[in-house]
């Protein structure tokens, strides 16, 4: 088997909580996660842009950065990235084949490592034994439980956006939730917040008052924006012209939750204004209102959940003219309802279809929540297909056409997309 066929091979083992599992097979590697220093992002939406302006402004300044994210888009090697890049496929290789054996050994004494397990482990040998100078460590589901949530008081703790997602697991409330993501908020760090509802907000004040922890809010920078489009947004910061690629009120917010943690970094790292300019202007989020196309207009967006639609519906509004075609595809333990009933008032018809997921809720199903919501709705069983026509149709009716609903979707048709237009 190949690397990526080993780790893909623990899929089968899911996604269980805890920390006892990794703890023992990162001790079996020597603890790399402690040489390593980082800013630790967790919350619902906005973490993997979040973690992209962060990493890009820290390598603008010199740094030799690490960045860990999930999931990936179209190679598995994103998800562990050095100066943003991939890192090569011979040191993905030969840290699978060194440490393989080890898992299978635990295996067989029953301790079973999950694929997630197992990457964030890799994640952590292949930046220590890189001599990163800081890594950018987004978390995977969740925080408190969250096997990246191994490693020391990082140089801060940033928590995105809350929202209701994964509530099988992390609960049934945002208190709850808000619970799991502040876990990875440790005494003797600093915390960094993005916007919250006004419920989250207290519990995360409340929860660094507990630690003794700083926090730091965000949405209390000043900026002023100059203008914004499907272009992106331009923005003063500090006198700083800044010009920030990523499309959408909810990025501008994402900006701001990296600059207030890059303020915290400033401590520790030499880093400029121009190094925020240069580094914001480079970052590259696929599938986050990633505009593919602009004769027709193609937008593919990896919204999956009612917080991250909510946040496309409004950029739709905002920067998207015309009635659109939506493709949808969208996973079965998500909360679809609200999301389609919130993508039916923006969107006319839609072009349902199945998930390259063991979890994809049928296109067939989908088909049927649409059907209250939208004008017209178009069942396919092939995601190509299905853009295929829409494509079409949007280039000769001259209307935009997006796709959504799951960053797996995304990751299935983003090259046909590029190849197409």
């Amino acid at each position: 088997m190949t690397a990526i066929e080993k780790i893909h091979s623990l899929d089968k083992f899911g996604s269980r909580p805890g920390l006892d599992r990794i703890k023992r097979f990162l001790s079996i590697l020597g603890d790399p996660q402690d040489k390593l220093s980082f800013i630790h992002v967790a919350g619902t939406n906005g973490k993997g842009s979040t973690c992209q302006l962060i990493s890009s402004v820290l390598v603008d300044a010199g740094y030799k950065t690490g960045l860990f994210i999930s999931p990936y888009i179209v190679d598995f090697r994103e998800r562990i990235q050095i100066n943003g890049k991939m890192i090569s496929e011979q040191t993905l290789e030969n840290a699978v084949e060194r440490t393989f054996p080890i898992l299978e050994k635990l295996r067989d004494e029953g301790c079973v490592i999950t694929e997630f397990e197992y990457v964030t482990a890799l994640e952590f040998l292949i930046h220590s034994e890189a001599e990163c100078d800081v890594v950018v460590l987004e978390t995977g589901m969740g925080g408190l439980l969250d096997c990246t949530n191994v490693i020391k008081p990082p140089i801060c703790s940033v928590i995105t956006v809350i929202g209701l997602d994964h509530t099988a697991i992390l609960g049934s409330t945002l208190t709850e939730i808000a619970r799991q993501k502040c876990g990875i908020i440790k005494s003797g760090s600093v915390a960094v917040t993005s916007r919250q509802t006004a419920e989250v907000m207290s519990f995360i004040e409340e929860d660094c008052r507990k630690k003794s922890v700083m926090l730091k809010k965000a949405d209390e920078l000043e900026i002023e924006v100059i203008n914004s489009g499907l272009s992106g947004t331009t923005f003063l910061y500090n006198g700083t012209l800044i010009e920030l690629p990523l499309i959408g009120e909810h990025q501008v917010d994402n900006a701001k939750t990296a600059l207030a943690a890059l303020e915290i970094a400033k401590e520790r790292f030499e880093i400029t204004n121009q190094n925020i300019s240069s580094g914001f202007k480079k970052a590259r989020n696929p599938a986050r209102f990633e505009l593919l196309s602009e004769a027709p207009t193609v937008i593919l967006d990896g919204a999956h959940n009612p917080n991250g639609v909510e946040a496309l519906t409004k950029a739709v509004k905002r920067y998207v003219k015309g009635d659109g075609l939506l493709i949808l595809g969208m996973l079965s333990d998500k909360d679809s309802i609200t999301s389609v009933k919130l993508l039916g008032e923006v969107f006319g018809a839609v072009y349902t279809v199945p998930v390259d997921n063991p979890r994809s809720l049928k296109s067939g199903e989908l088909g049927e929540l649409c059907r209250e919501q939208f004008d017209e709705v178009n069942v396919y069983e092939s995601v190509y297909d299905a853009f295929d026509a829409a494509y079409d149709r949007a280039k000769r009716e001259n209307r935009p056409l997006v796709i959504a609903g799951s960053l797996y979707l995304a990751g299935e048709i983003r090259d046909r997309i590029i190849s197409k237009t």
